[in-house]
Protein backbone atom coordinates (compact mmCIF):
# COMPACT_ATOMS: atom_id res chain seq x y z
CA UNK A 1 0.00 0.00 0.00
CA UNK A 2 3.04 2.50 0.57
CA UNK A 3 4.20 1.63 -2.94
CA UNK A 4 1.10 3.06 -4.38
CA UNK A 5 0.79 6.09 -2.31
CA UNK A 6 4.17 7.12 -3.65
CA UNK A 7 4.62 6.37 -7.54
CA UNK A 8 0.93 8.18 -7.81
CA UNK A 9 2.91 11.43 -7.62
CA UNK A 10 1.12 14.48 -6.36
CA UNK A 11 -2.71 15.09 -6.46
CA UNK A 12 -3.88 18.09 -8.99
CA UNK A 13 -6.66 20.06 -6.76
CA UNK A 14 -10.35 19.09 -7.77
CA UNK A 15 -11.02 21.87 -10.63
CA UNK A 16 -14.20 24.04 -10.06
CA UNK A 17 -16.49 25.38 -12.72
CA UNK A 18 -15.98 29.03 -14.15
CA UNK A 19 -17.81 31.42 -11.93
CA UNK A 20 -20.30 33.40 -13.72
CA UNK A 21 -21.96 36.49 -12.77
CA UNK A 22 -25.50 36.84 -11.16
CA UNK A 23 -27.75 37.58 -13.65
CA UNK A 24 -29.82 39.59 -11.52
CA UNK A 25 -30.82 43.76 -11.97
CA UNK A 26 -28.72 46.13 -11.82
CA UNK A 27 -28.95 48.54 -9.05
CA UNK A 28 -30.79 51.37 -9.22
CA UNK A 29 -29.32 54.60 -10.34
CA UNK A 30 -29.00 57.17 -7.76
CA UNK A 31 -28.39 61.17 -8.28
CA UNK A 32 -26.33 61.57 -5.20
CA UNK A 33 -22.77 62.33 -5.61
CA UNK A 34 -19.86 60.81 -4.32
CA UNK A 35 -18.93 63.91 -2.74
CA UNK A 36 -22.54 64.41 -0.91
CA UNK A 37 -21.46 65.05 2.28
CA UNK A 38 -19.57 67.65 1.25
CA UNK A 39 -22.00 69.37 -0.31
CA UNK A 40 -24.20 69.04 2.77
CA UNK A 41 -22.21 70.54 4.88
CA UNK A 42 -21.23 73.62 2.66
CA UNK A 43 -25.43 74.14 2.61
CA UNK A 44 -25.19 75.11 6.34
CA UNK A 45 -21.56 77.58 6.50
CA UNK A 46 -23.30 80.58 5.19
CA UNK A 47 -22.33 82.08 1.72
CA UNK A 48 -20.78 79.04 0.74
CA UNK A 49 -24.05 77.10 0.49
CA UNK A 50 -24.07 78.87 -3.17
CA UNK A 51 -21.67 76.03 -4.47
CA UNK A 52 -23.78 73.10 -3.82
CA UNK A 53 -26.55 75.04 -5.16
CA UNK A 54 -25.04 75.53 -8.48
CA UNK A 55 -22.64 72.32 -8.70
CA UNK A 56 -25.21 69.57 -7.39
CA UNK A 57 -28.47 70.27 -9.36
CA UNK A 58 -29.45 66.81 -10.18
CA UNK A 59 -29.47 66.18 -6.45
CA UNK A 60 -32.77 67.38 -5.20
CA UNK A 61 -31.66 66.62 -1.37
CA UNK A 62 -28.49 68.60 -1.28
CA UNK A 63 -30.82 71.58 -3.07
CA UNK A 64 -32.90 71.38 -0.55
CA UNK A 65 -30.33 72.00 1.76
CA UNK A 66 -28.49 74.80 0.01
CA UNK A 67 -31.73 76.54 -0.07
CA UNK A 68 -32.22 75.99 3.40
CA UNK A 69 -29.14 77.33 4.32
CA UNK A 70 -28.96 80.44 1.85
CA UNK A 71 -32.46 81.21 3.70
CA UNK A 72 -31.32 80.79 7.13
CA UNK A 73 -27.91 83.61 5.83
CA UNK A 74 -30.57 85.90 4.91
CA UNK A 75 -32.77 85.71 7.96
CA UNK A 76 -28.94 86.27 9.94
CA UNK A 77 -27.83 88.84 8.19
CA UNK A 78 -31.42 90.74 8.67
CA UNK A 79 -31.51 89.77 11.98
CA UNK A 80 -28.10 91.01 13.00
CA UNK A 81 -29.05 94.84 10.67
CA UNK A 82 -32.04 95.00 13.15
CA UNK A 83 -30.28 94.19 15.98
CA UNK A 84 -27.95 96.84 15.71
CA UNK A 85 -30.06 99.28 14.89
CA UNK A 86 -32.16 98.17 18.03
CA UNK A 87 -28.70 98.69 19.86
CA UNK A 88 -28.55 102.12 18.89
CA UNK A 89 -31.69 102.92 20.96
CA UNK A 90 -30.99 104.50 24.68
CA UNK A 91 -32.99 102.02 26.80
CA UNK A 92 -33.10 99.05 25.30
CA UNK A 93 -29.42 99.54 23.40
CA UNK A 94 -27.55 98.16 26.55
CA UNK A 95 -30.07 94.94 26.77
CA UNK A 96 -29.86 94.48 24.13
CA UNK A 97 -26.22 94.41 22.77
CA UNK A 98 -24.73 92.83 25.87
CA UNK A 99 -27.68 90.32 26.82
CA UNK A 100 -29.89 89.35 23.94
CA UNK A 101 -27.24 89.54 21.26
CA UNK A 102 -24.89 87.15 22.51
CA UNK A 103 -27.72 84.46 23.54
CA UNK A 104 -29.38 85.08 19.42
CA UNK A 105 -25.63 84.16 18.03
CA UNK A 106 -25.60 81.26 20.20
CA UNK A 107 -29.26 80.22 18.86
CA UNK A 108 -28.12 80.41 15.34
CA UNK A 109 -24.82 78.74 15.71
CA UNK A 110 -26.87 75.47 17.48
CA UNK A 111 -29.29 76.11 14.73
CA UNK A 112 -26.21 75.54 12.08
CA UNK A 113 -24.93 72.69 13.83
CA UNK A 114 -28.07 70.89 14.00
CA UNK A 115 -28.64 71.47 10.55
CA UNK A 116 -25.22 70.17 9.38
CA UNK A 117 -25.90 66.82 11.55
CA UNK A 118 -29.46 66.02 10.16
CA UNK A 119 -28.29 66.44 6.80
CA UNK A 120 -25.24 64.29 7.30
CA UNK A 121 -27.36 62.06 8.98
CA UNK A 122 -30.10 61.99 6.32
CA UNK A 123 -32.51 63.73 7.61
CA UNK A 124 -33.87 67.26 7.41
CA UNK A 125 -34.69 70.17 10.22
CA UNK A 126 -37.59 71.93 9.76
CA UNK A 127 -37.38 75.84 11.04
CA UNK A 128 -41.16 77.16 10.73
CA UNK A 129 -40.87 80.12 8.71
CA UNK A 130 -37.47 79.04 7.18
CA UNK A 131 -38.29 76.17 5.96
CA UNK A 132 -41.36 77.25 4.30
CA UNK A 133 -39.63 80.17 2.12
CA UNK A 134 -37.18 77.15 1.16
CA UNK A 135 -39.69 74.60 0.26
CA UNK A 136 -41.27 77.30 -1.95
CA UNK A 137 -38.12 77.74 -3.94
CA UNK A 138 -38.37 76.73 -7.23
Amino acid sequence: MLENQQGSGPTPPPQTPPQTPPTGAPPPASNASPNRTIMLVLSYLGILALIPLLVEKDDQEVQWHAKHGLILMVTWIVLSIVLMVLSGLPVIGPILGCAVGPIIWLAILAIHIICIVKAVGGDRFKLPVISDFADQWK
